[in-house]
C-alpha cells in the first residue's frame, strides 16, 4: 500500500488523532496525580474509587441525551466547547490549590462535570472519525485509536509521577493545560470535518432523537447484544480493576511496585496488540475474532492472578489477558461503524455508552465491597483446607478466590454470548453490503 497516499487520506484523521491523544496523556496524567493527592489525604481507597464514580455518573445518565444533541450539532464545535469547558475544571482544580482550598469534595464536582463534557463530545468524536476515515481505513484507524490509548496508560504513570515529585501538582496541571492548547489549535485550524447531509424537513426534539437511538437497537437485535456482551464484560472487568491492588500489594508487601510492574506489563501487552491490529488483514469473521479474543482474555489473566504467587507468573497472565484486547476492539468498531449508518451513529453510539458502561461503577463499588466484606473474611476464617492449598493463606487470599470467581463468570459470560444468533447475524449483513 502507498504510505504517502495513504496519509494523505487519513490527514484530517492523523491530525485529529494525535493532537486528542496527546490532549489525552495531560488529562490522565492529572487524574493520576489527584488520585495520589486524594489518598494522601483521606488514605482511603473508597474515596480514591468514587472519584471515578463521579466521573462515569454523568457519563451514564446523559449519554442517551448527548448523542441525540451531538447528532444535531457541528461536530467540530462540540469537540471544541466539550474540551474548552474541561479545561476551565482543571483551571479551577489549579486555584483551588494556589489558594490552600482544594478538597475532596470539590474534585467529586469537578470530576462530574468532566464526566458531563465526555458525555457529549465522545459520541462527536466517534462520528468525527468516521466522516474523516475512508471504509477501507477502518480497521487501521481503530488500531492507532488502541495504540495511542496504550501510550497514554503507559507513559502517564512514567511521565506524572517524577513530574509530581520533583515539581508538584501545578506542573502536571500546566502540562495538562499545554496538552489542552494543543489540542485545541490543531482541531481548529488543521481539521475539517466534513458536514452530515440532512433533509431541511428534519427537526426532531432531542427527546425524539433519544428515543430513536433506542428504537433503532431495538430493531437491530444484532447490535444491541453486542454491547450487552460488552456491558457483562466491563462488570468483570471493573471488579477486576477493584481487586488487582489488593491481590498484589497483599501478595508481596512491595509497597506497590509489583502492581506497578503489572500494569506496565499489559500496557505494554497492548501496545503490541494495537501495532499488531494496524498491519493485519481483515478477518474472515470479525464476530469470531471479538468472542475468541474476549475468551482468551477472560479465560488466562485471571487464573494466572488467582493461582500465581510471584510477579513472573502475573506478568505473564498480564500478556495473555491484554494483548488481544486492541484486536477486539478494532473489529468491534469496525462492526459497528460498518452496520450503523453514519446519521445515526451519534444517536445510537450515545445509548451504547450508557448500556455499555454503567456497569463500570458498580463494578468498582462491587470489587471492593467482596475483596473487603466477603472473600478476605472467608478465607480468613480457614486454617486449612482445599481452598487454602489452592489460594494461600493470610491477606491476599480471598482476593486471588475471587479471581477465580472471575475467571469462571468472564468465561461463562463469553461462551454464552458466543452463541447469540443475533450477533452473528451482524457478520451476514456486512456480507450482503460487501464490506469487509
Amino acid at each position: 500500500m502507498n504510505t504517502s497516499a495513504t496519509n494523505k487520506e487519513l490527514k484530517g484523521f492523523l491530525i485529529l488523532w494525535a493532537s486528542q491523544a496527546f490532549s489525552a496523556l495531560g488529562s490522565a496524567m492529572t487524574s493520576f496525580s489527584l488520585i495520589i493527592w486524594s489518598y494522601r489525604q483521606q488514605g482511603s481507597a473508597l474515596t480514591t474509587a468514587l472519584l471515578s464514580v463521579c466521573t462515569y455518573a454523568p457519563y451514564v445518565v446523559m449519554s442517551i441525551f448527548a448523542g441525540a444533541l451531538s447528532d444535531r450539532w457541528d461536530k467540530r464545535v462540540t469537540m471544541l466547547v466539550c474540551d474548552t469547558l474541561a479545561a476551565c475544571t482543571t483551571v479551577a482544580v489549579l486555584v483551588l490549590l494556589w489558594t490552600g482550598n482544594l478538597q475532596i469534595w470539590h474534585l467529586y464536582c469537578l470530576n462530574a462535570v468532566n464526566g458531563l463534557m465526555n458525555t457529549v463530545q465522545k459520541p462527536a468524536s466517534d462520528v468525527a472519525v468516521t466522516l474523516l476515515t475512508p471504509p477501507k481505513y477502518f480497521q487501521k484507524v481503530s488500531g492507532l485509536q488502541s495504540l495511542s490509548n496504550s501510550l497514554v496508560t503507559i507513559l502517564t504513570p512514567v511521565i506524572a509521577t517524577p513530574i509530581l515529585s520533583l515539581l508538584g501538582m501545578t506542573a502536571v496541571i500546566f502540562f495538562d493545560l499545554f496538552s489542552f492548547l494543543v489540542a485545541f489549535v490543531c482541531l481548529f485550524f488543521f481539521v475539517e470535518i466534513p458536514a452530515i447531509q440532512r433533509a431541511p424537513e428534519e427537526k426532531e426534539s432531542v427527546l425524539s432523537s433519544a428515543k430513536a437511538g433506542l428504537s433503532y437497537l431495538k430493531e437491530h437485535r444484532g447490535i444491541l447484544d453486542v454491547i450487552l456482551f460488552l456491558s457483562a464484560i466491563n462488570l468483570t472487568a471493573s471488579v477486576y480493576n477493584a481487586a488487582l491492588p489488593a491481590l498484589l500489594m497483599s501478595r508481596t508487601g512491595d509497597g506497590g511496585v509489583s502492581l506497578g510492574i503489572v500494569n506496565a506489563v499489559s500496557g505494554f501487552s497492548m501496545l503490541a496488540g494495537s501495532l499488531l491490529v494496524s498491519f493485519l488483514p481483515a478477518p474472515r469473521s470479525r464476530v469470531r475474532v471479538i468472542c475468541d479474543t474476549l475468551l482468551l482474555s477472560m479465560s488466562t489473566e485471571n487464573f494466572f492472578l488467582a493461582f500465581g504467587k510471584n510477579v513472573p507468573t502475573w506478568c505473564i497472565g498480564a500478556v495473555l489477558g491484554w494483548i488481544t484486547i486492541p484486536i477486539m476492539d478494532a473489529n468491534l468498531n469496525v462492526l459497528l461503524r460498518t452496520n450503523i449508518p453514519v446519521l445515526m451513529q451519534g444517536r445510537v453510539y450515545a445509548v451504547r455508552n450508557t448500556l455499555q458502561f454503567f456497569t463500570i461503577p458498580v463494578g468498582y463499588l462491587l470489587g471492593g465491597i467482596l475483596v473487603d466484606k466477603v472473600f478476605e473474611p472467608f478465607m480468613a476464617a480457614r486454617e486449612d483446607g482445599f481452598l487454602v492449598q489452592l489460594f494461600g493463606r493470610g491477606k491476599g487470599s480471598g482476593a486471588a478466590l475471587l479471581f477465580f470467581g472471575i475467571a469462571l463468570v468472564g468465561s461463562l459470560t463469553c461462551l454464552l454470548f458466543r452463541k447469540d444468533r443475533h450477533i452473528w447475524g451482524l457478520e451476514r449483513t456486512m456480507a450482503k453490503n460487501g464490506e469487509k
